[in-house]
């Protein structure tokens, strides 16, 4: 007993014959009394009393009538809490904590706006982490610096950034490493994608290998930096949101500082939830930084 046919059955009975719910399932009649026949061999009871065209259910087909309505309405709200028409549930999102700050609150303020019944988590990682997490299963989707190293993955651009390094204010112009006046740099944990491309940057210059001073925010960052301690590379989109920027030089580094941040998800886990995040997205022109005023104190 599988549901097709407890569907053609469910038919037969509205339907009042073979005939007309041959028609509307499309089927040819034969087709509909095999499969009523091998139905009621496979439960070992009649289902229809045949009275020449008729057929009148016996008490053992109003049973199953009655329960096959039951099953064939619960198989189709699972089909819908699978495969939902509108995003519901919850959607786990990792990001880089430039991105959470300075891209993604606009984002998901409209979002949440137009799905109020996504449940939204966001868990800030660097890069290798998010991909980790997204590895593992415990997020759906990770916003993370280009290149994404595994082709398994659904990636879609999602924003435009534009690094600089930072440096304490008057700083002398910053070409190259062999520019910077203290060989200290200002860092995330090794993971960071954007801690990568500065350690790369130094590598193209004279300068011997730099220190690494590891924070965990950008705020500490960009303080530290105008203490003067060392410079950093950091996303523009990042500084646009001070309202008081402390006081530091910025230097350009042309197309070395370009980079796309990426959102990756698994396609065998794609949900309603994300592909509605997915098509808010692609709607979006990429544009520079969010609103100042969603900086953290």
């Amino acid at each position: 007993m599988d549901l097709a046919a407890l569907e053609i059955f469910r038919a037969v009975v509205e339907a009042g014959g073979i005939t007309r719910a041959a028609e509307r399932l499309h089927r040819v009649q034969s087709n509909v009394t095999t499969r009523i026949r091998q139905l009621e061999q496979s439960l070992g009871v009649e289902l229809f009393v045949r009275d020449g065209r008729r057929m009148v259910l016996t008490p053992a087909g109003q049973t199953l009538f009655d329960y096959a309505c039951r099953i064939l309405r619960l198989s189709d709200e699972a089909r819908q809490a699978v495969l939902p028409a509108r995003p519901h549930g919850r959607l786990r999102i990792a990001s880089m904590e430039s991105t959470a700050a300075s891209r993604l609150p606009n984002v998901l303020a409209a979002y949440h706006k137009a799905w109020p019944e996504v449940q939204l988590e966001l868990v800030t990682l660097v890069t290798r982490e998010a991909l980790d997490a997204l590895a593992r299963f415990e997020v759906d989707c990770a916003f993370v610096a280009e290149p994404i190293p595994d082709p398994a993955l659904s990636t879609i651009p999602a924003f435009e950034e534009e690094l600089v390094v930072i440096a304490r204010e008057c700083h002398r112009p910053i070409r190259t490493a062999a520019d910077l006046e203290v060989p200290t740099l200002l860092a995330f944990e090794p993971g960071c994608n954007y801690r990568a491309r500065v350690e790369a940057w130094y590598a193209t210059g004279d300068a011997p290998p730099p220190r690494v001073l590891e924070l965990g925010s950008y705020h500490a960052i960009v303080a530290c930096v105008a203490a003067g301690i060392g410079a950093a590379i950091v996303p523009r989109s990042v500084l646009g949101l001070y309202r008081d920027l402390p006081a530091i030089s910025q230097h350009s580094l042309g197309a070395a500082g370009c980079v796309r941040t990426m959102l990756a998800w698994h396609p065998a886990m794609a949900s309603a939830a994300l592909h509605a995040l997915v098509d808010a997205l692609t709607a979006q022109a990429p544009g520079p930084a969010g609103n100042p005023e969603l900086a953290a104190a």
